[in-house]
């Protein structure tokens, strides 16, 4: 298997009435490298799920999840926290309530109904890499969001004006 890559860059895409949208091509690359199909073809999975301190939605690849749930199980160790207690559980349901997605050659996928709607994302979608994972926006919330780095949010308007976007 070849070393892992950072997902790195962004994009805009629009979302069509069923969720659909496509992975900017940045991204798409490594996660085609970070979890390429067994059988060589273009496309694959990628993990959703509800951003666990942001308004948005998390994506990552199925080789992220064993890196994660390592860090995990050493972080409860090293505190103490009690297996089987409410502190031991929110944050595994968290982290293994992502949905598997297919996306095919041209990265797209359809955004799952549920965490779509958590994340208010309607008709477009703002991809942010960072590193290990990327972040998907409704680009008015992440403008919004006080918490946000300000040249992320300079990026998204820029990027969506220069599609025609309105915000």
């Amino acid at each position: 298997m070849s070393e892992r890559v950072d997902y790195l860059g962004k994009g805009v895409g629009l979302v069509d009435d069923k969720g659909r949208v496509a992975i900017p091509n940045t991204l798409r690359a490594a996660l085609a490298q970070n979890a390429p199909r067994p059988d060589g073809k273009d496309g694959g999975t990628v993990l959703v799920g509800v951003h666990p301190d942001f308004p948005c939605l998390i994506a990552h690849d199925r080789g992220y999840i064993e890196h994660a749930k390592n860090q995990l199980i050493q972080r409860q160790a090293e505190s103490g926290i009690r297996t089987g207690s409410a502190e031991f559980y929110a944050p595994r349901m968290r982290g293994a309530s992502v949905e598997p997605v297919p996306f095919d050659g041209s990265g797209r996928f359809i955004l799952p109904a549920a965490e779509r709607e958590l994340a208010e994302i309607t008709d477009i979608a703002f991809f942010l890499g960072d590193y290990e994972s990327f972040m998907i926006w409704d680009p008015r919330t992440l403008i919004a969001h006080d918490g946000v780095d300000e040249m992320a949010k300079r990026h998204a308007r820029i990027m969506c004006r220069d599609k025609g976007i309105e915000l």
